[in-house]
């Protein structure tokens, strides 16, 4: 039995992480740190908890006392936090932020789809973005085969949940704006971008095809549903081979005969993608949680895989039939 330790336990992720590893087989949870909520018990803040657990908040984080800390503080918080903190040797890390995601300092990008092997053997992780997760997913297996077009363009448009905003409420995600509304939101420059790029650029070398990401707030709590299309030479049938044989091996990623929707995945760890071809064009529509697949699930598939056990394990969470 391993033990974890969370830092930032107060926010959306850490609430979902906590809601796996509290059941998880293989793990105990040995603190969960959060100065603001110290001596507060978990299920105060994550009232989804109340009768599953009786632990309280921690003032301290004694990192020499578990195998693995996840980090799920706020973007750039990671870098602050080892600045100040030693690491113990052996330490395993996976980090929820972005701090990491260029894979500097030892870390690897924790893609299982793309890099399950590397992550088996890492001891640093860097969780990756929800819309990137998305995003890349739709499009590994057309870098994979070096088929983004060569000078051409990829078009994004991606709709995401309240929860992509986190915990903290802000004017765009009260209810009273957010309920029967739709936006766009850092178009053309979303940060997600660059950890796309880069791993594209490692499986189609040169590539320089442009991605124009327009990402959009949707009036509904958790998700998202990304439309993605480019130039494509391939036929239907060979598409939809392409994508079956590249996700045959990857059990949370279902390549699905008919036109997918959200609700397929809203508290799973799945991703479900559906491929169109049409006059010289592909579409590839995808849906995924933001807050598992695009955040604490693929956290936890991912000390899995570090852990050298089922990547499954604790993960097996059906949707709503509604």
């Amino acid at each position: 039995m391993k033990k974890v330790g969370i830092i930032g336990g107060a926010g959306y992720t850490a609430g979902e992480l906590l809601r796996l590893l509290i059941l998880h087989p293989e793990v105990s949870i040995g603190f969960v740190h959060s100065e603001s909520n110290a001596g507060k018990s978990l299920a105060s803040v994550h009232t989804g908890l109340f009768g599953d657990t009786e632990m309280l908040f921690s003032s301290t984080h004694p990192l020499d006392e578990i195998d693995i800390l996840f980090l799920c503080s706020a973007h750039g918080h990671s870098r602050a936090f080892w600045e100040e903190n030693h690491r113990p040797t052996g330490l395993r890390v996976i980090d929820l932020a972005q701090d990491y995601r260029d894979e500097s300092e030892g870390y690897v990008y924790g893609l299982p789809e793309k890099n399950r092997s590397r992550i088996a053997n890492a001891i640093s992780v860097a969780n990756p973005g929800c819309f990137a997760t998305a995003i890349q997913l739709a499009l590994l297996p057309l870098a994979s085969a070096g088929l983004l077009p060569a000078g051409g363009e990829v078009n994004v448009t991606a709709l995401t949940g309240s929860t992509g905003a986190g915990v903290k409420p802000g004017a765009t995600t009260h209810f009273s704006w957010r309920n029967d509304n739709i936006s766009v939101y850092k178009p053309f420059t979303h940060q997600h971008l660059k950890e796309i790029g880069m791993t594209l650029g490692q499986l189609q070398p040169g590539n320089d095809t442009r991605i124009t990401f327009i990402p959009m707030r949707g009036d509904f709590a958790r998700g998202i549903f990304a439309a993605v299309t480019l130039d494509c030479a391939l036929n239907q049938q060979e598409a939809e081979t392409l994508y079956k044989e590249y996700y045959k091996d990857a059990p949370f990623t279902i390549v699905c005969d008919e036109p997918i929707h959200l609700k397929q995945v809203v508290n799973t760890n799945k991703v479900v993608l559906h491929v169109d071809v049409h006059d010289g064009k592909i579409l590839i529509t995808c849906a995924e949680d933001n807050l598992l697949k695009g955040a604490s699930g693929q956290a936890v598939q991912n000390m899995n895989i570090m852990l050298g056990i089922d990547e499954r394990t604790g993960l097996r969470l059906k949707p709503s039939a509604f």
